[in-house]
């Protein structure tokens, strides 16, 4: 008694048994593919701390390195955590606390040695898990994480396996793949009815994310350009009936106003909470954006939207130049519903702003203001302005290219009179400054205009490279009209056609010919994986309360309140146990194949006149046999023995000893007296 008490105060009252081989190194890759995510969002210094634990783990288990004593584990432990507060400036938070939790739950493999340490670790596994969705929800990652749950949870089963092997590790992974499949029921039963908020589970901000590229509240002539080369997704957009030809599709993003002959920018205005009245001419659009994060205020909307958005959590205005904004910036994946017409007729904006719309710098491009002059000197009303215009554009040798020449110290002189080559916000700046110096009203729009067809899932992607700039004229009688100078270019004098997509219905497929099948191909696979992604994204990560009640409505309820909802659970959690409990009831009842044995033993004594008492255990049973017959001492201990060892001991089911018993079965046969 007293030398049980001393082991356990020596070993800290863990009474745990120690851990199998196997069950270690499966505890070790398990948790090695949870924290890999992490390790490149960590400081570099703290993730090769993290690999340099796992590797001294490893050495430690093939070749036999000593692990740290307690002083020294205290003294990396509070290291980590000094070298965590240190890089991130603080410990709570998104990214500090899973960086931290990343370097307790590496150091805790210096101190695994019993199952309680194993099991502390393995649950720190899951719960990293969970995390890792805080930064990344994507399909690929959801897959990921699925492999590492598998891989946890055929570790559990490794590690309460006392007798087994590497060898056993078929057994783990199908173990534990049945364990994940039994629990499918219920986390779609979860899923689908769990009551859920405004916004997806996993919208979380992100923190400290470095801004992407975008649109944004300036625009100088060549900015614009630089967008052109990226392939980066802007937003995605599904409608809910047939997309609208590529050449309606204006994409409403900042609206410019204030300029110095050379750069354009917003003017300060009170976001509204309603929309402003205008004109409906046409049939109202439904569609869904789902926008990626641009660390930016401004939301995107089909010119002209009628409502506010639907679906997200911070509060969205419009300002009177019809722009929507949202109160915080954009840092993570947004998905908001719309409805717009494209046949409208806008009202004039208040008077204040009506200064704005000719504001001109008063000495910069004099060749542009004498032609606006020189148009209103021939009687031309404000409409016939735009046409002069535009048909300048049309029939003067302009050009549209992506790469233009330098523009001097006039740039829209110098474009209008000179280059007369340019893109998409050379042709917008210049009419809009031609506009005001005629004295027509006018304004800058810049956004997307287009998208690329996605033929796998039917929705649109919205690319960088579909930045556009338009401009905006206030004509008597009409209200604000949309004028794109761009799209008067004849197709001749566009100098690349795959670069101004905007010009025709949009996608890769139109840069394929009929022989470049791998490029067809390859296509064809991004295609079919955008459109995997943003099911995952629309269905899963984006699973709100309106994406519930839809599927809900799908599935013929239709609605049912949060409390419903709650019920609807419950009792689904209640079928789900009685269906298992009928299952297992109906299930025969596995046979252990050493219990199988030992029955066979237990039958050659009933045929000599020893029945097995009910209850009676091996060893008290093979004492009363051999206290009433001696004779057959030997045969009877030695296979109570091996039935004993396979049964309980830290063997298991060896399959030599299993041999051997049944060699013992066989070669012996007792006989009556």
């Amino acid at each position: 008694m007293f030398r049980r008490k001393k082991q356990r105060l020596e070993g800290g009252g863990d009474t745990s048994p120690p851990l199998p081989a196997s069950g270690r190194l499966w505890l070790l890759a398990a948790l090695a593919l949870v924290v890999l995510p992490q390790l490149p969002r960590m400081p570099l210094w703290l993730s090769a701390g993290c690999v340099a634990v796992f590797g001294w783990r490893l050495l430690h288990e093939y070749r036999g390195w000593a692990l740290p004593k307690k002083w020294l584990r205290n003294l990396l432990a509070v290291g980590g955590l000094v070298l965590v507060a240190w890089s991130h400036r603080a410990i709570i938070g998104l990214e500090p606390g899973v960086a931290l939790l990343t370097v307790m739950l590496s150091f805790k493999l210096l101190e695994l040695q019993r199952l309680r340490d194993a099991m502390v670790a393995l649950f720190m596994g899951y719960f990293m898990v969970v995390s890792s969705f805080l930064f990344d929800q994507s399909m690929h990652m959801g897959l990921y994480l699925l492999l590492a749950v598998l891989a946890l949870t055929s570790a559990m089963v490794a590690l309460n396996h006392p007798g087994g092997s590497l060898g056993h590790s078929r057994h783990y992974l199908k173990t534990g793949g049945g364990l994940l499949l039994q629990s499918l029921p219920l986390m779609l039963l979860l899923f689908v009815l769990f009551p859920r908020l405004d916004n997806p589970l996993w919208a979380m901000p992100e923190e400290g994310g470095q801004a992407r590229t975008g649109l944004s509240d300036s625009l100088e002539m060549g900015s614009i350009t630089d967008l052109a080369d990226s392939e980066q997704v802007a937003f995605r957009v599904d409608f809910d009936g047939p997309i609208p030809a590529a050449s309606q599709l204006y994409w409403r993003g900042p609206v410019l106003w204030e300029t110095d002959g050379r750069r354009w920018e917003r003017i300060g205005m009170r976001p509204q909470r309603e929309i402003p009245v205008f004109e409906v001419d046409g049939l109202a659009l439904g569609y869904e954006i789902s926008l990626e994060p641009s660390r930016r205020h401004w939301l995107f909307a089909l010119d002209l939207p009628l409502q506010l958005p639907e679906g997200l959590s911070d509060p969205v205005g419009i300002r009177p130049d019809m722009q929507l904004l949202s109160a915080s910036e954009l840092r993570s994946r947004q998905r908001y519903r719309l409805t717009s017409t494209l046949d409208y007729r806008l009202e004039p904006d208040e008077p204040l702003l009506w200064e704005e719309a000719l504001q001109l710098p008063s000495e910069p491009n004099p060749r542009s203001q004498a032609l606006a002059s020189q148009w209103r000197e021939q009687g031309l009303d404000d409409e016939q302005v735009v046409d002069a215009a535009l048909a300048m554009f049309r029939e003067q040798p302009f050009y549209y290219t992506r790469q233009p020449p330098l523009l001097g110290e006039d740039p829209v002189d110098a474009f209008v009179f000179e280059s007369q080559r340019g893109f998409c916000e050379h042709y917008a700046a210049s009419f809009v400054t031609l506009m005001r110096a005629a004295g027509v009203p006018a304004r800058l729009v810049t956004g997307y205009q287009g998208g690329e067809l996605n033929p796998a899932g039917g929705y649109l992607i919205v690319r960088q490279s579909h930045a556009h700039a338009w401009a905006e004229v206030w004509l008597q009688g009409q209200g604000w009209v949309r004028v794109d100078p761009t799209s008067v270019i004849p197709p001749e004098r566009i100098e690349s056609l795959d670069d101004s997509g905007r010009f025709e219905e949009t996608g890769p497929a139109r840069q394929l010919s009929d022989g470049a099948w791998l490029t067809r191909l390859v296509w064809q696979f991004r295609s079919n994986w955008d459109a995997l992604n943003h099911r995952w994204d629309r269905w899963v990560h984006g699973f709100d309360r309106h994406r519930q009640q839809e599927l809900l409505r799908m599935l013929g309820v239709d609605g049912l309140s949060w409390q419903g909802m709650v019920m609807a659970m419950v009792a689904g959690f209640f079928v789900l146990l009685a269906v298992v409990a009928v299952w297992l009831l109906r299930q025969p009842r596995p046979r252990d194949p050493i219990l199988r044995l030992y029955e066979q033993f237990c039958r050659k004594l009933a045929a000599i006149g020893f029945e097995r008492r009910p209850n009676e255990g091996a060893g008290d049973f093979a004492a009363r046999v051999v206290a009433m017959r001696p004779d057959l001492q030997r045969p009877i201990r030695r296979i109570t023995a091996l039935y004993n060892r396979l049964r309980y001991g830290r063997e298991g089911a060896d399959a030599q000893l299993v041999a051997q018993l049944k060699q013992e079965l066989r070669q012996w046969r007792p006989h009556r007296r």
